[in-house]
């Protein structure tokens, strides 16, 4: 009697990588709600700066664990439109720096997602663009004069690295803790920050649901 084959196993989830810069951000999504994952994510600290991010995220995507993870890119920013509050996201349509731009997978699910993940904020899409510094004065006004609508110096540089590495869906979500007309100088003392840490916390379930919809079967 022939042996009946097995059934092919299913293929493995594809993995979320969830990359900040700074300690204060990393303790907000490692403090967050981490519940309803369909796959297994890792929450990378990066250090700061576009050379960091990109030396951090290359550095765990050529591992086996998440060679093919979808990737992305978090933590606070400076708004650069007016009318932008500290606690307000920004999801970006595309990440720009001096190389080019990256554009990213999902915006408008992602948008969806955070509205119910954090009901009342407000939710601003556009160009998300890179520095190496932070920005300060009238180079707000310049780069606003771009397009972007949001500056930080890691989200560029992480998605780059990113889909250097292989085509895969990333995504940016920033936290304003900054605004034109909302300066600051220490995040951890002012009450604009201490929004933006309570926000971050709460939009790990809107990467869950951006990252569950990537797994679903196209028809």
């Amino acid at each position: 009697m022939a042996e009946t084959p097995a059934a092919p196993r299913p293929p493995e989830p594809v993995p979320l990588l969830v990359a900040c810069a700074l300690g204060i951000e990393h303790l907000a999504l490692r403090t967050g709600v981490r519940t309803g994952a369909p796959a297994p994510v890792t929450v990378l600290r990066t250090g700061m700066g576009p050379k960091a991010a990109e030396r951090s995220v290359v550095r765990v995507l050529e591992g086996p664990e998440l060679l093919d993870a979808a990737v992305v890119a978090t933590g606070f920013c400076a708004g650069l439109a007016p009318g932008m509050h500290p606690g307000d996201l920004v999801v970006a349509e595309e990440t720009r720096d001096p190389y080019g731009s990256t554009p990213c997978t999902g915006t408008e699910l992602l948008v969806k997602e955070l509205v119910r993940a954090v009901p009342g904020r407000t939710v601003h899409t556009g160009p998300l663009t890179g520095s190496d510094h932070v920005v300060r004065g009238h180079e707000r006004g310049d780069l606003l004069a771009t397009g972007a609508i949001a500056v930080d110096m890691e989200s560029a540089a992480t998605l780059r690295a990113a889909t250097a590495r292989g085509p895969r869906p990333v995504a940016a979500v920033r936290v304003v803790v900054d605004a034109p007309e909302h300066e600051l100088v220490r995040i951890s003392t002012v009450r604009g920050g201490i929004s933006a840490f309570r926000v971050l916390r709460a939009v790990l379930p809107a990467f869950f649901e951006w990252h569950r919809s990537l797994l679903l079967p196209r028809r």
